[in-house]
């Protein structure tokens, strides 16, 4: 099978907002490489180690790759983009040069030749991702999270996932139930339930992401501590209670998603979790920051903690008691 390759000459800040946008318009798959030079200061606030390849990627800027099947409108979809990498200047984020370029790839040729560059990496001194095709002798103190994301978005490399987890590291307590909003490849639910979550109810509107998540949860033997459903943010709530692996309330909510979404169902979460919960919500710009703070306290949260790497924000709030 042929697919369409569109390559995407973008900064490191826009990564993520570009490739939401592509996953939203029928990308079967998205990659990112971000520069790889040693001289390169990177945030180690949590101890994290940094295992990224060489490339003569300049400092700040991204390559993206992303994939459509035969029969995409490419014209269409490449205006579109370019529509979109136009404005994102609008939502505080640097576009960069913000090149579009279009060829034809074997589907066998990407397939698999971005593992290449995906190798076992230390997100803190505890947690450590290892993809399914490496292998690697941990630490006795080292907790490991066997990953392939497939074509889902999420390998714990990009700095929102990585926040997150270490995030999670912090606030998850034994026992926990958490609902992990917008999962993806499944990575912080496994990483929940790693670090002594109960149960984690893991929610995603794409349906290729909630298989890739379920085969995550069945690489690391969780099955029965994770449930993987479609759903529209929290919308399962309501619509599949017969699925729902606990009753609600519970006490964490994490949310790796963009600012704009995370303020549309702030009240939602909040009434999910119970007095005293945490949420955790990732995905946001330094710039939008402010409007997701000014909504998670008008729907009664305290702000509790921040959190920051190149540009990205993970806010903890916590539900009054």
């Amino acid at each position: 099978m042929m697919w369409h390759e569109l390559t995407i000459y973008t900064t490191e800040e826009a990564a993520e907002a570009v490739a939401d946008w592509l996953h939203r318009n029928g990308a079967g798959g998205v990659s990112i490489e971000e520069s790889g030079n040693l001289e390169r200061k990177r945030d180690t606030t949590f101890g994290q180690w940094y295992e990224l390849p060489l490339n003569d990627i300049p400092e700040g800027e991204a390559v993206m790759q992303a994939y459509f099947p035969e029969g995409s409108n490419m014209v269409q979809i490449q205006a579109e983009l370019k529509q979109f990498l136009s404005q994102l200047p609008e939502f505080g984020l640097d576009a960069g040069r913000a090149e579009v370029t279009l060829a034809g790839v074997k589907e066998e040729e990407w397939a698999n030749s971005w593992k290449q560059y995906f190798k076992p990496t230390h997100v803190s001194e505890r947690l450590v991702i290892k993809p399914t095709w490496e292998s690697y002798e941990p630490k006795p103190h080292e907790t490991i999270i066997e990953l392939d994301p497939g074509m889902a978005f999420g390998t714990g490399t990009h700095a929102t996932t990585a926040l997150c987890m270490r995030v999670l590291e912090r606030v998850v307590k034994q026992g926990d139930r958490v609902i992990d909003v917008g999962t993806g490849s499944g990575i912080l639910a496994v990483t929940a339930v790693k670090l002594g979550a109960e149960h984690v109810l893991a929610l995603d509107l794409d349906p290729v992401a909630v298989t890739s998540a379920k085969e995550n949860a069945a690489l690391n033997g969780l099955t029965e501590q994770i449930t993987v459903l479609k759903s529209d943010l929290l919308g399962a709530l309501n619509t599949n209670e017969d699925q729902l692996p606990f009753k609600l309330p519970v006490q964490v909510v994490v949310a790796n998603i963009l600012a704009e979404i995370i303020m549309t169902f702030v009240e939602d979460v909040y009434e999910a979790l119970q007095p005293g919960g945490v949420y955790v919500a990732s995905g946001i710009i330094t710039s939008k920051e402010k409007v997701v703070s000014d909504a998670l306290t008008r729907a009664g949260f305290m702000l509790e903690d921040r959190y920051e790497e190149h540009d990205w924000v993970a806010i903890v709030a916590r539900k009054k008691v």
